[in-house]
């Protein structure tokens, strides 16, 4: 399909609203993704992103912002570059029928294929800056990444700002492949400016016995969706997602999750944390799917909101879609306020309640922080929840 075509799909589909099961908690109302796009990606000011969340040694850098991208270095023996908008895989997860999917497939510029060949294992991680669209304009970016069976390697894709107050409209894509005994840990770190619109579309295809482990951090951003989804594609494939976000202010975060089993013997774990303080608010709608050949599935979902003010709200929509009678699926939700007896506690022995706070904060997110294999991600994500929290 070309691009006039997927621009006229992405005109043709209405703006999302409140009506729609999906969008229930997540009003659009003022907002007009074509205001921001009319000013288009390369026109404006740049505005890269020098300040980054990790402190790490990178065997491959790209950096990505509105007047272009810069891969600045790359590992011998994999493709880590431009992308190519003739790309076969191209659009083959993430196509044109949601209405942001399609505004990305019209109009992106900016995007970087990873291709890891067979059997090749990468010791250090690729790491993808993305700064912040320009204020009033928009920054269409799209990721593919193909693991060949056999490959091993870890990727981070990091979209942050150098400005807090920049008003901009983010689009991103991304398409995974983890071929057949591939390992894949991937990092999506969000921390764009909190008067920038966010709308994502993540997924992942697992094939025969592959691994992905996958970790979302959701910070920055004024209001959008993010939506994760892993089919679990060929026999004896793992996927783990593991997320934390924090909103403050009135930030409003949206994370929609679909694990969806299709081959038997598959597993998924799927863990999100959020933290929210002042009136901030946040939706997570969780769906574990099972087709129906998907017998000896292993699946679990499960989110926990921890809420620091009185103002603050959390929706938590877990699912099951079973269509298999063999298998395992569980799934949890909590929505709780701080509890007076542990800040208290904290208080009596000497800490400010900015302090207590803190402590009770990484006691909360400590066993999501765990899940994090790479140690740099892990610390990153401990130290920038814990920030969040006004020193007293």
């Amino acid at each position: 399909m070309s691009r006039a075509e997927l621009l006229e799909r992405y005109r043709a589909l209405a703006l999302p609203n409140t009506t729609e099961e999906s969008w229930r908690f997540t009003d659009l109302k003022g907002f007009d993704p074509d205001a921001f796009a009319a000013n288009g990606t390369k026109t404006l000011q740049q505005t890269v992103a020098r300040k980054s969340m990790l402190d790490i040694d990178v065997a491959g850098l790209a950096t990505v912002d509105a007047g272009g991208i810069e891969v600045e270095s790359a590992p011998e023996g994999i493709r880590f570059e431009v992308l190519d908008d003739s790309h076969p895989q191209l659009g083959e997860l993430v196509g044109s029928d949601e209405k942001f999917a399609a505004h990305n497939a019209a109009s992106w510029e900016l995007g970087l294929l990873v291709h890891v060949p067979k059997g090749v294992v990468v010791e250090r991680p690729l790491y993808v800056r993305v700064a912040n669209p320009p204020d009033g304009g928009a920054l269409f970016w799209r990721l593919l990444v193909i693991a060949e069976p056999g490959s091993r390697f870890s990727l981070i894709e990091e979209l942050s700002s150098p400005d807090t107050d920049l008003a901009g409209y983010s689009n991103s894509v991304v398409e995974l492949f983890v071929g057949q005994e591939a390992k894949v840990e991937y990092v999506s770190l969000q921390n764009l400016a909190r008067e920038t619109w966010h709308f994502a579309s993540h997924r992942a295809r697992v094939g025969r016995d592959a691994e992905l482990d996958w970790v979302a951090g959701g910070f920055g951003s004024k209001k959008g969706k993010v939506r994760i989804e892993n089919d679990l594609a060929g026999q004896g494939a793992t996927s783990r997602v593991t997320g934390a976000y924090f909103a403050d202010g009135d930030q409003h975060l949206d994370f929609d999750t679909l694990q969806e089993h299709i081959a038997p013997n598959t597993t998924s774990d799927f863990a999100f944390k959020g933290a929210l303080r002042d009136r901030a608010t946040a939706v997570w709608r969780g769906m574990i799917r099972v087709e129906p050949d998907a017998q000896k599935t292993n699946a679990y979902q499960e989110n926990r909101n921890l809420l620091l003010s009185p103002q603050a709200h959390a929706d938590s929509i877990p699912g099951l879609e079973i269509q298999a009678n063999d298998v395992r699926c569980t799934h949890g939700a909590t929505v709780s306020q701080v509890d007076r007896d542990q800040l208290f506690y904290a208080m009596a022995r000497g800490l400010t309640q900015a302090d207590a706070e803190r402590l009770i904060l990484r006691g909360f997110f400590q066993d999501v922080l765990d899940r994090i294999e790479l140690e740099p991600v892990r610390e990153a994500l401990g130290e920038a929840l814990e920030a969040r929290i006004p020193q007293g």
